[in-house]
């Protein structure tokens, strides 16, 4: 209180001295562009900072009048919706999403990843006592998104393929991203999780205690 006091003393003082005039610039003062980047839920948020973020640090610094910003989305449900409403200036998606995006006015100008890793993997515990695909008859299987290319959608064409009805004769669950994915099977509230060779990688390498319990089984 008498800090504020002696500050509003001390302002009349000045104004009884002196009247302020207003000073006005023949330019406009220069805003930085700012372009925001969006990358599909590959990882989780912390993650995707920890990789992407640097980028968006290098680039804001090197290319004046700009700044790049890093937006991460909860699930994939989230990524979707921002895509196609075009909040992202620059975008990284799946390829099912890429194809939509492209409808939407985005222009595909590069590639991420190495092919050979653009396949689906399907994860089960190490003690499930599962061997064969028709073993997964009646049980939960944890994916993504019903969007996810690699991590849903080819699995999924696997298991059709030999032996198993996906939409019968398995409760499909899907959680939103793919770490959730493993992370479902490893706690046992599914049985078998479907994603793809880069998460399960950096997961497991994060976190030991999941190859240890985990195996890749198809």
């Amino acid at each position: 209180m008498i800090f504020l006091g002696c500050l509003l003393l001390s302002a009349c003082s000045d104004r009884e001295e002196k009247t302020y005039l207003p000073e006005f610039s023949t330019t406009p003062p220069i805003m930085d562009t700012e372009y925001i980047f969006g990358v599909h839920p590959l990882h989780n948020p912390q993650r995707l900072f920890e990789v992407f973020g640097p980028m968006m640090e290098y680039l804001s610094k090197n290319i004046t009048g700009t700044s790049f910003r890093l937006e991460a989305s909860r699930n994939y449900a989230a990524f979707d919706e921002k895509l196609y409403a075009r909040k992202f200036h620059f975008a990284l998606p799946n390829p099912f999403q890429t194809v939509n995006a492209v409808d939407k006015g985005y222009k595909v100008f590069g590639k991420m990843g190495d092919d050979q890793n653009f396949r689906g993997i399907i994860l089960v515990r190490k003690d499930s006592g599962i061997k064969k695909v028709t073993d997964l008859k009646g049980k939960a299987v944890s994916y993504p998104a019903p969007t996810a290319l690699a991590a849903s959608m080819m699995p999924q064409y696997y298991l059709q393929t030999h032996g198993v009805d996906v939409m019968t004769e398995l409760d499909n669950r899907y959680v939103g991203s793919q770490e959730s994915s493993i992370m479902n099977v490893f706690l046992g509230q599914t049985q078998a999780a479907a994603t793809w060779p880069p998460p399960w990688k950096a997961l497991s390498a994060e976190r030991p205690e999941l190859a240890e319990q985990l195996k890749v089984i198809w």
